[in-house]
């Protein structure tokens, strides 16, 4: 498996006058990521996915974008995955290779549904956004949670105080999945925020913790459409982000009756959707 980080030459210049620093730098891992997925049996599997992520928790990336993108609906679904090298790059262990239970449809692989994805982005590649609207089966909409505002804006910090490869590279988002009393449940990092969600999602299937009532999902960067779609696939009534949320991500948030906050910093925050569950 690769690493998380890496060193490397850097030169600092200092423009108020004290000059430059040759010295070694800690940056971020971004690897690419093939998920393969087919059925078992002697037949390869096909490649589905190309992601730019951060090498660490693998699997679990894999398994979150199979069930965020409704190729699978529980752990369940998946007989084995397992990471293996590549054919062009042996040893780099950036090929995760999923077998499907004989229930699962297999997924569509056609050009027009290209599932490459960037670091900065979740559903770049989808033929249309109509097509991964509606597919969540959980009752978002009737989950019951109630969070305290100051307890909500305690959580940035709790997030932040968790991450431990950010303060080594200032250069990774996260995701960390929150009780309603602000216990930290997991916490998953990346270079790409969709993928630190997939990660934390992966993690929940294989947990058999689906669906995720009564939790909320801080994420450090913006709330986009993918990530509010990805909670919905999830179970998850609240998402909150310290940046702003989208415009999709919003009307995606009220069509599934998913509580959306942003600006979450500094003691404030901004509520656009299902605000009742919010005591202040």
């Amino acid at each position: 498996m690769g690493r998380a980080t890496d060193r490397r030459a850097v030169l600092t210049i200092d423009t108020a006058g004290r000059g430059t620093v040759r010295r070694r730098d800690t940056l971020a891992a971004e690897e690419p990521l093939e998920i393969r997925v087919g059925p078992a049996g002697p037949a390869r599997r096909r490649p589905l996915a190309v992601t730019m992520r951060t090498p660490g928790d693998d699997i679990d990336l894999a398994v979150g974008f199979l069930l965020t993108e409704g190729v699978i609906r529980e752990a369940g679904d998946v007989v084995t995955a397992q990471l293996c090298a590549g054919t062009d790059t042996p040893n780099t262990y950036n090929v995760v290779d999923v077998v499907l239970a004989d229930h699962v449809p297999p997924p569509e692989t056609d050009p027009a549904r290209n599932f490459y994805t960037t670091s900065s982005c979740g559903v770049c590649g989808k033929a249309s956004i109509d097509a991964i609207r509606t597919r969540s089966r959980f009752d978002v909409a009737g989950d019951p949670i109630e969070v305290e505002a100051r307890v909500l804006a305690a959580l940035p910090d709790r997030l932040r105080a968790a991450q431990r490869v950010f303060e080594r590279t200032g250069g990774l988002h996260a995701a960390g999945l929150f009780t309603p009393s602000g216990d930290l449940v997991v916490l998953r990092e990346d270079v790409g925020r969709h993928n630190a969600v997939d990660k934390l999602i992966g993690w929940a299937t294989r947990e058999g913790r689906l669906p995720l009532r009564g939790h909320v999902l801080l994420v450090s960067g913006r709330a986009s459409f993918e990530l509010t779609q990805k909670a919905w696939m999830a179970g998850l009534p609240m998402l909150a982000a310290v940046s702003a949320p989208s415009t999709l991500a919003g009307d995606l948030a009220a069509e599934a009756g998913i509580t959306l906050v942003g600006f979450l910093r500094g003691g404030t925050m901004n509520v656009y959707t299902s605000h009742e569950r919010i005591r202040h």
